[in-house]
């Protein structure tokens, strides 16, 4: 007799660096989406407060389990897995690979478990790219260096979006989609994909999310004689807070602000120039991959800036007509789905949806694991 799987509520959690966004998957399709974003900025003052107004909203809705979207998973292949007490002491030891986003994630696992008491599972952004070829993975440096209890490789971010993205493009594309797919996830952290037959093939982020173009408060590739000399100039702690908060579209704006809504809206000079910049790191970076692939079939914009800044994708797009890559300037205007000409290469428009990925892994690894939710507690708040 075959066995009939119930429907399973998921509390969906994806805390960024500056964001707290969650939604809510209830068993009977419908969906509730929690936002909390420029965290630090006024409310939510930090990633606790914006953790108990999202518990707080959630109201007398009790999940049947929580999602929680993992920037760095390490080596682990899996797309999901639950989070036991060795899980979790092996994320809390590679927090150092993402201080942006780790202590954030590892945060709403243990608030979430002071209220809660049901499965919660760990989705990892890396091990979308644990298809990447040794090409792509391995880093010029000594073997002898690379090696140990966390390999030193490229490991690639945005991985739950590429994989929700590239869920996608079958429909939206046809026999395309599974050719050569250039997707840009772009916003206040940015990285390009390559996909191929809708796997990770190439991917711009490196060893942590701090490499690749130029993102909000993050250089990107640096020469690594800039990071040698400013060793000797900062100590440890000085250094990392350098290379996290204080690069990036801030750096090259003389300071003005690291988000892309109000460099486009700013008539400075130095907000034109860290735009201007952004768009030429953006631009080689499709060229690099197109380049690897030997060509490229679609190119799509995904993330905060991809999807909300017509004006960033055609000064993207503009020069790239020798990829056969076009803009109509209505629809992109509009923000519809295809926003490209008739005579280009499909240039899509997808908008991130990493709480749904998280909802399907989790679904997909609690009737794997053939869990059934346990009694759960409400905290009083």
């Amino acid at each position: 007799m075959e066995m009939v799987l119930k429907a399973h509520s998921v509390l969906a959690i994806n805390s960024g660096s500056s964001s707290l966004k969650a939604s809510l998957f209830r068993a009977d399709g419908t969906r509730r989406d929690f936002r909390f974003e420029h965290i630090g900025q006024g409310f939510p003052c930090d990633h606790a407060e914006a953790f108990d107004a999202l518990l707080k909203d959630l109201g007398e809705d009790v999940p049947d389990a929580i999602g929680h979207r993992f920037v760095h998973g390490g080596e682990v292949a899996d797309l999901s897995r639950l989070l036991d007490a060795d899980e979790i002491a092996r994320l809390h030891s590679i927090t150092h690979l993402a201080p942006l986003h780790m202590p954030g994630n590892l945060l709403g696992v243990e608030l979430c478990s002071a209220h809660f008491d049901l499965p919660q599972v760990a989705c990892f952004d890396t091990a979308f790219h644990q298809t990447m070829p040794e090409l792509a993975r391995r880093l010029p440096i000594p073997q002898t260096l690379g090696s140990g209890s966390l390999v030193m490789r490229r490991y690639g971010f945005h991985g739950l979006n590429y994989a929700y993205v590239a869920s996608k493009l079958p429909a939206l594309l046809g026999d395309a989609a599974y050719g050569r797919v250039v997707v840009a996830h772009l916003g206040a952290g940015a990285s390009l994909c390559l996909l191929d037959k809708l796997k990770s093939v190439d991917t711009t982020m490196g060893y942590t999310p701090a490499g690749g173009i130029c993102m909000g408060t993050r250089s990107g590739d640096l020469d690594p004689g800039v990071m040698l000399e400013l060793a000797k100039r900062l100590n440890n702690d000085e250094l990392s807070d350098l290379v996290y908060h204080h690069m990036g579209l801030l750096a090259l704006s003389d300071g003005e602000s690291s988000e892309m809504a109000s460099l486009l809206t700013s008539q400075t000079k130095a907000a034109r120039f860290a735009v201007d910049y952004f768009c030429r790191q953006v631009r080689a970076a499709i060229g690099s991959l197109s380049a690897k692939a030997g060509g490229i079939d679609a190119l799509v914009f995904s993330g905060g800036i991809g999807e909300h800044a017509p004006q960033i994708r055609h000064w993207i797009c503009e020069p790239l007509g020798f990829l056969g890559l076009a803009l109509d300037a209505s629809a992109n205007q509009d923000n519809q789905t295809h926003i490209n000409t008739a005579d280009s290469k499909p240039v899509l428009r997808i908008a991130a949806d990493e709480e749904a990925m998280i909802r399907d892994l989790v679904a997909a690894l609690l009737d794997s694991l053939l869990l059934r939710p346990p009694s759960r507690k409400r905290a009083d708040f």
